[in-house]
């Protein structure tokens, strides 16, 4: 693996274009896309390289044999080219693109000025982009935060803590839409009120999980929903992959918060580090599985991360100008709510990321039960703690 210490490559400022300027593709210019996609033989790259190369999709299907064998196909490619989709393929791109327009789903092509940026870089970036909601120039200023579905408690404090932190200071946070830190991510920026994109390993007209769609439908309203498969696209587990590279090619860099030695969240790291991302990981508890991952990424060279501010001060030093002028003066979490009582302090010290029953906190702090019981529910309606079932209790 490569190490994970790398520059980040950030676009000029006087490239960003504002994607509310950009008019959205026509439907013959988008059909030729879905023509050139289907055909035996030609996969993200092989498009990718193809359309630079005659400036279109539709230069690409129109050109003769010897064209194309001219500009580096081979000649089984160029005849594939030549005859074009199949039947059964013709009439799926029908099915498509009326259902996009039925969804009213915006799609960007990788020749669209407003394509994202920084996801262009990478190596093998999705020819077409689905989307859902809005991708603004905001959006440049990126960071993706991901880890385990069974996510611990304390790992799902901790992500939404970053999360919110990363969100108020101006930047998007960038993950998936699973269950567990993924879910914890998107709902910290959230309220935070700051923007949060879901990158889908299904079709733009599903939800996974299922049990995500009003999450899904916040996201929209706050951010984008995005993805590179077809509509209705099932989320099969190759599609999965394939997303991360999406989600770490969005961003300035990766955060891991928990993750098993085998994980998806790993793969994510792992392709952040080949694009040239910054990888970053919270440590754990040796002996918690969902930390065994985070752990073996500081081994291998990721930055360690206990709050917002070391990511943003990992990356502020690599951003342009125009990019450091949107991040804003990091507000310390505990600092919101007001000043605490000298009991309520004593309480939330003996509180962590790790669930206290109230017996321990009452043990703790010394105090009674009554004023631990106060003021466990007056920090809970400050939304400075969280009670989980069992009447346990732990930092928000």
């Amino acid at each position: 693996m490569q190490p994970f210490s790398h520059p980040v490559d950030v676009a000029s400022s006087a490239e960003a274009v504002n994607p509310s300027s950009v008019q959205p593709m026509t439907r013959p210019v988008l059909e030729f896309w879905l023509r050139l996609q289907a055909i035996d033989g030609v996969g993200d790259l092989t498009v990718g390289r193809l359309v630079r190369a005659w400036h279109s999709p539709e230069a690409v299907l129109r050109a003769s044999r010897d064209e194309l064998i001219g500009s580096g196909c081979s000649p089984q490619l160029a005849d594939a080219i030549r005859r074009g989709p199949d039947p059964s393929a013709c009439k799926s791109i029908e099915r498509e693109l009326t259902a996009i327009e039925r969804g009213r789903v915006e799609v960007r092509s990788l020749l669209d000025p407003a394509y994202p940026t920084r996801l262009k870089m990478i190596p093998d970036p999705p020819p077409l982009l689905y989307i859902t909601g809005t991708l603004t120039e905001q959006d440049e200023l990126a960071i993706a935060i991901v880890g385990a579905r069974r996510a611990t408690a304390a790992g799902r404090a901790m992500t939404e803590e970053l999360s919110h932190d990363l969100a108020g200071a101006g930047m998007t946070v960038v993950s998936g839409l699973a269950r567990g830190v993924d879910a914890a991510a998107h709902q910290g920026a959230l309220a935070a009120k700051g923007r949060t994109i879901a990158v889908l390993g299904c079709g733009i007209d599903r939800t996974y999980p299922p049990e995500h769609e009003r999450l899904r439908r916040q996201i929209e309203e706050r951010g984008a929903i995005l993805s590179e498969a077809p509509m209705g696209a099932a989320p099969h587990s190759h599609h999965f992959p394939r997303r991360n590279r999406i989600i770490s090619g969005l961003s300035l860099g990766v955060i891991v918060t928990e993750a098993a030695i085998r994980s998806g969240s790993l793969i994510t790291a792992r392709l952040a580090a080949e694009q040239g991302r910054e990888v970053f990981a919270v440590p754990g508890f040796v002996k918690e599985d969902t930390s065994r991952g985070t752990n073996a990424l500081l081994k291998e060279g990721a930055a360690l991360i206990e709050r917002a501010q070391d990511v943003i001060d990992a990356i502020f030093p690599q951003l342009e100008q125009a990019l450091r002028l949107r991040l804003q003066p990091h507000q310390k979490r505990n600092e919101r709510g007001g000043q605490l009582g000298k009991e309520e302090q004593l309480v939330y010290d003996a509180l962590s990321y790790d669930p206290l029953i109230v017996d321990d906190v009452i043990v703790i702090t010394g105090l009674s039960v009554s004023t631990v019981m106060a003021s466990l529910l007056s920090l809970e309606l400050r939304q400075r703690i969280r009670q989980l079932p069992g009447q346990r209790y732990l930092r928000a």
